[in-house]
């Protein structure tokens, strides 16, 4: 299972929300491109991205910030936050991040996404941010009346295999990820699942990856010095490796 330090970037800065609450903003670091470096260091080979200017407002206020750590950390890069148009996606691949991660245009523009999965095979993540079981948009801040699974046989059926979840009511908490929405997700689906939210520890950690996930984004924990991404990455390396 594949661990990925997030930052979330509002005003080039790296901050957290909680549940999704653009009222509840904690920022922890004033140098992103900084941050990445210490992630890199630790041996991360992925990094997260939420642009959060985008994701509220459909603003591209983070592009350079992005670029930066494109450009000066050997990172796999995925990028998400308002993105909704396919100028969006190709400006983003053009600065050499490796997925981008849309959100809204799964419940506003199934055909634009479906068209984006075959013209990007692989660089297109779906993330689907879930309130009391119904998929949230713009910012987590509309609630869609489509149910979780319905939205992931849709997905599948336009071509989409790899699917980041975010149980809101556990994001940003600190109070354990919601491990049966995971263990749901993957009898259910066929999906290559992502975790975001709620993950505390390197515990937590174990029991995402003995489900079955492909990956689990933590932010934070690893903000708040209760998590050590050199020491997660070796546990998780551990772990999957034959006995």
């Amino acid at each position: 299972m594949i661990l990925f330090p997030a930052i979330d970037l509002k005003n080039g800065q790296c901050v957290r929300l909680e549940q999704g609450d653009f009222a509840k903003q904690t920022t922890f670091n004033d140098d992103p491109l900084a941050v990445a470096k210490d992630f890199e260091a630790a041996g991360a080979t992925w990094l997260h991205v939420i642009d959060l200017d985008g994701a509220k407002d459909g603003v591209r206020a983070n592009q350079e910030t992005i670029r930066s750590i494109v450009e000066h950390t050997s990172l796999n890069v995925q990028v998400g936050g308002g993105i909704r148009s396919e100028a969006d996606v190709k400006a983003l691949l053009e600065l050499g991040v490796n997925r981008v991660i849309v959100g809204s245009m799964a419940v506003e523009n199934l055909n634009l996404l479906t068209s984006l999965a075959v013209a990007y095979p692989g660089k297109i993540l779906v993330s689907l941010d879930v309130r009391d079981g119904f998929v949230t948009y713009k910012g987590w801040q509309k609630q869609s009346p489509i149910t979780t699974l319905v939205m992931c046989r849709t997905l599948r059926r336009i071509g989409i295999d790899t699917i980041i979840y975010t149980d809101i009511a556990t994001d940003g908490m600190m109070s354990g990820p919601n491990l049966s929405a995971y263990a749901m997700l993957k009898e259910a689906t066929d999906l290559n699942v992502i975790s975001s939210g709620g993950v505390r520890n390197i515990a937590d950690l174990k029991r995402l990856q003995e489900l079955g996930l492909s990956g689990a984004i933590v932010g934070k924990a690893i903000y708040l010095g209760h998590l050590d991404v050199k020491e997660a990455i070796i546990c998780l390396q551990d772990e999957s490796s034959p006995a």
